[in-house]
């Protein structure tokens, strides 16, 4: 299953092999990449086509709200292949409620 991680700050910490192969970029190639990096790199829409402002793609809501979320969104990567995605993305909630940043789940539907 396709994961990527931010952490507190919002920076991108993690992205597995499965996600390399959607995102068609190697996380060893990128590491960690600051907010403004990673959101830089990817366009969003809509299933209608219309661009999702970043505050609200599904990982950054997660991470901004502390909750859950889920939609289905139209991806554009380095590669410029848009492709058509799920994803579920929740809050990392630590030991006495600290929270620690948030993770996604993801597929190409």
């Amino acid at each position: 299953m396709p994961v990527g991680i931010v952490d507190a700050e919002g920076n991108l910490i993690f992205y597995n092999e499965q996600a390399e192969q959607i995102l068609n970029q190697r996380f060893d190639e990128t590491g960690d990449m600051k907010v403004g990096q990673w959101t830089a790199i990817f366009q969003v829409e809509d299933l209608d086509r219309k661009p999702i402002p970043i505050t609200s793609w599904p990982l950054v809501v997660a991470y901004k709200d502390k909750r859950a979320v889920s939609q289905v969104v139209w991806l554009r990567c380095r590669d410029d292949i848009w492709r058509k995605l799920s994803f579920t993305a929740f809050p990392l909630i630590g030991q006495q409620g600290c929270f620690e940043g948030a993770m996604t789940i993801f597929w190409e539907v």
